[in-house]
């Protein structure tokens, strides 16, 4: 039986999980209002996690094929609509950076859970009949009284000429990845001291069935107080919801994409993680596939500052609506857009 539990309850029973060094997973959806903890959830078939690979079930040995991909999502007016009521929000100073989401209607051959056996991912959860989600970025580690960040801004089209250089020298993308790093860096001086930033704009690639991507992150880092584990869930819920998919300043974006995206996001850029009892790892929920009723809704977004375009935004939510599947002998399944309006 897995509880649920609100923003306060959530708190204090992670502070007493921490107090007493006992391990447990937990997944915190967006709003903050539906709240997973567990301290005990081997061989569960509603809710199966590998996160770095501490995971409650025995590793798969095979894929599934997947013989065909289709995306239907939002139509391009519709989101110029959501993007110009951002735009005039920064330019009002309201807002610096902000990520807007938007879902994408998704069909495929493959199941929530096939595809979460499939995945390859840093952090992969399954929550049966309500989501899959197979992200790369990390939100926030702990080890020994170190908690580091790992802000995730900045994604291009790997096979693009020069895509490196692209990104890296791309003033938009400088500029908002400046913004997220700062923020991030300001949330965790909340709750660590010595903050720096120990890595500035590097790259990761992440291979999809249709195309190969590249990533910008930075790492920042702090100390955290000798008896941070009695504190555990206090000093974590400062950090929510995660800078690189709400924005700065924070309080006052999260209003705006409220207004913006008029339905609540649920898990969708949530935090899934575990506490083994002294350590923590967790990671941002991203790269994720809803269900509702009988329908797949895939759920992507991107950074939205001053500088931005509502041709390269809405091609960047299209670029992250992808399979991380590695496919063997069979070949990628064919990825086909068709605008349609979004489900509300």
């Amino acid at each position: 039986m897995m509880l649920i539990y609100n923003k306060m309850q959530a708190i204090s029973v992670m502070n007493e999980l921490g107090k007493k060094g006992q391990a447990f997973v937990f997944l915190i959806d967006y709003e903050m209002k539906k709240i997973i903890i567990s301290t005990s959830l081997e061989n569960n078939t509603s809710l199966k996690f590998d996160m770095n690979g501490y995971t409650n079930h025995s590793k798969e040995t095979s894929s599934q094929s997947v013989s065909f991909f289709e995306a239907y999502p939002i139509d391009k007016s519709h989101y110029n609509e959501k993007f110009q009521l951002v735009k005039s929000e920064i330019q009002r100073g309201n807002s610096f950076l902000l990520n807007l989401s938007s879902a994408t209607k998704v069909i495929t051959d493959i199941s929530l859970e096939n595809l979460y056996h499939s995945a390859d991912a840093k952090y992969k959860v399954f929550l049966k009949d309500q989501f899959v989600c197979y992200s790369p970025e990390i939100f926030v580690q702990i080890r020994d009284g170190k908690i580091s960040s790992y802000p995730m801004k900045g994604t291009i089209d790997a096979n693009l000429p020069n895509a490196e250089q692209s990104i890296l020298e791309n003033k938009k993308e400088l500029a908002e990845h400046y913004t997220i790093v700062d923020l991030i860096r300001n949330d965790l001086s909340q709750i660590a001291s010595q903050v720096n930033v120990d890595r500035f704009r590097y790259i990761d690639k992440i291979s999809t069935t249709s195309k190969d991507l590249l990533q910008v992150s930075s790492e920042v880092s702090g100390k955290l107080p000798d008896d941070y584990t009695s504190h555990l869930g206090t000093l974590f819920f400062k950090l929510l919801p995660a800078g690189s998919i709400s924005g700065a300043p924070k309080c006052k974006t999260v209003e705006i994409i409220q207004n913006a995206e008029a339905q609540p996001r649920g898990y969708y850029t949530g935090i899934c993680g575990y506490f083994d009892g002294k350590n923590l790892d967790s990671g941002v929920m991203i790269r994720y596939v809803e269900q509702i009723e009988n329908e797949f809704f895939y759920r992507s977004g991107g950074g939205i500052t001053s500088m931005s375009t509502v041709e390269d935004e809405y091609q960047e939510m299209l670029d992250k609506v992808y399979l991380p599947i590695t496919v063997n002998s069979s070949p990628n399944p064919s990825l086909q857009y068709t605008e349609q309006d979004e489900i509300n």
